[in-house]
């Protein structure tokens, strides 16, 4: 069983112990948004709630960083996984409800393209091949490999990958189409990538894309394309090192956590927040992200201590941005 499927459990089973033993008025931090991020929460959660004897009890949900953020917007949530940066739609809909936020960095992610091990002719893809794949007006009419490189195969193409309410969805399709939720959508779609997974790796035709830690929980059954930004560019895998280098482009990006100000007023949510600065960067690496650098969490603990409100990227996707970069922002 994967480690991400066994920290599931244990958060589920420890949710479970603490809903039978707690006492009615015990104090809840709630959570929701990116399946991506979940997995570094639902570690912090985990080792949170051990450090606390279950007396605080963290709901971690998955609903994509759209579904995620309407929660926050409505005051429904106290913190939004985000595996991009809050949009400008998302916060006027904050603003109108009157909901203020801080925006944390938490890791940097590498996007994964993945394809079927069987897979024997991909081995590296353009980003304008990518496009070619995924826009909308390849909808119905691009349906074999071939139509896309005429020296791949006559085959049916596949494609599998998240949700509209997904901010990887809207991460990606910004990187490689130019526009955020600009694709076709004859596509099998999920929030869970957990089904993505299961799917491209039961079919040799199929592709799909989604975080690089459920490529490598599952890399014994997907494997994962190189990705060539330009023509004249090398094809760079995606991996820790690529990420921190700043050669994975575009498909390398930030992931965030984003606190409701309103909520930071609550003792349990400012302590778990402070824990996620805490041991953010252990649990990131241990669940295969890359962490920021130690000064990043201390930097992002300042600004909860300061309240300092408000986002760094003007509501758009920051699509490029290195980790160098991010912290540049965030330091202003």
């Amino acid at each position: 069983m994967s480690s991400l499927k066994i920290r599931s459990m244990a958060v589920w089973l420890s949710v479970a112990v603490a809903v039978l033993t707690a006492p009615a008025f015990a104090q809840i931090v709630k959570v929701d948004g990116s399946s991506t991020v979940y997995p570094i929460t639902e570690a912090v959660a985990e080792e949170f709630q051990k450090s606390k004897k279950n007396a605080i009890k963290v709901t971690v949900g998955i609903s994509g960083t759209g579904g995620g953020f309407k929660k926050f917007c409505r005051g429904e949530i106290d913190i939004a996984e985000a595996s991009r940066p809050i949009l400008k739609k998302e916060m006027a809909d904050c603003r109108a409800a009157g909901i203020e936020y801080i925006e944390l960095p938490v890791a940097f992610d590498a996007l994964t393209v993945v394809i079927n091990p069987k897979n024997t002719f991909l081995k590296n893809i353009s980003v304008s091949d990518l496009k070619k794949m995924w826009e909308p007006g390849a909808q119905g009419k691009v349906t074999r490999w071939n139509q896309i490189n005429p020296t791949w195969p006559n085959a049916p193409l596949k494609l599998f990958g998240p949700g509209a309410d997904s901010g990887t969805f809207d991460y990606f399709t910004e990187a490689v189409v130019g526009k955020a939720k600009s694709s076709r959508g004859d596509y099998t779609a999920s929030e869970d990538d957990n089904v993505l997974v299961q799917g491209v790796s039961r079919d040799v035709n199929a592709i799909g894309y989604f975080g690089f830690a459920y490529y490598i929980e599952n890399k014994d059954k997907l494997k994962a394309v190189a990705i060539v930004e330009k023509p004249g560019k090398p094809a760079v895998e995606p991996s820790l090192e690529t990420v921190i280098k700043g050669t994975y482009q575009p498909l390398a990006r930030p992931i965030f956590i984003y606190v409701s100000a309103k909520a930071l007023t609550k003792p349990e949510v400012k302590e778990f927040v402070q824990f996620y600065m805490t041991h953010g960067a252990k649990l990131s690496k241990e669940v295969k992200y890359v962490p920021l650098p130690d000064s990043a969490y201390k930097t992002a603990w300042g600004h909860v201590l300061k309240m300092k409100r408000g986002t760094v990227f003007g509501g758009e996707a920051g699509v490029g941005v290195t980790i160098e970069e991010v912290l540049k922002r965030e330091a202003m």
